[in-house]
């Protein structure tokens, strides 16, 4: 069966380790949960096509180690990413703490016109939790990001989160090609008015003696 699709998308899940990157992935593609999922080493994907204002939209999403000493392989796989998923756990101050280095690291290894969503993960552990939802929305609103609260433990907002950062490329990318179709018609036509201009050199003037 061929693999068909309108649009291929890069997305990038990022975050410190264990606020659940990896289980997020996993939900998103596969439908699936393991609670003994272990911290990833280096970078691990996988793929998923969707349907994005009726195209089919093939997405691969890179999930990328957390720990420090990882950080200098995962920075290659920025390359192409279009959006990012920085990611942390509602009841770890530290993994939000850090959603600044992480965002100031994609934006430094990616283009400005990457999306960017701010994930607050493991929801199913509201009584833990030390991040409130008010503290998250308004980071990411002064950031500049999409936000929204999701368990990969039990499937809450996952496909939302997903959905919602991959239509918000879809969009711009649509957007961009107008933008470069419209430059490139204006382009022809300053062209084809040059070819039909006269040459000054060739007119001839007319004049009565």
């Amino acid at each position: 069966m061929t693999d068909f699709h309108d649009y291929f998308y890069k997305i990038v899940l990022i975050g410190d380790s264990a606020v659940g990157k990896s289980c997020l992935l996993s939900r998103f593609t596969y439908n699936e949960f393991n609670s003994e999922s272990k911290s990833t080493i280096g970078v691990d994907f996988a793929t998923k096509s969707v349907i994005i204002d009726d195209k089919v939209v093939k997405v691969q999403i890179w999930d990328t180690a957390g720990q420090e000493r990882f950080r200098s392989i995962s920075r290659v796989f920025y390359n192409g990413a279009l959006a990012a998923m920085v990611t942390y756990d509602i009841t770890n101050s530290s993994s939000f703490a850090n959603i600044t280095t992480w965002m100031n690291e994609v934006r430094k290894h990616t283009s400005e016109e990457i999306a960017l969503m701010m994930v607050g993960n493991k929801m199913d552990l509201r009584h833990l939790r030390v991040v409130n939802t008010e503290e998250g929305a308004e980071f990411a609103k002064n950031n500049d990001m999409l936000f929204i609260e999701t368990s990969a433990l039990d499937s809450t907002n996952v496909e939302e989160a997903f959905h919602e950062i991959i239509r918000k490329v879809h969009r711009k990318m649509r957007v961009k090609k107008i933008v470069e179709e419209h430059a490139k018609e204006k382009e022809t036509v300053h062209l084809d008015q040059a070819d039909g201009a006269p040459n000054q050199a060739n007119v001839k003037t007319n004049n009565c003696c």
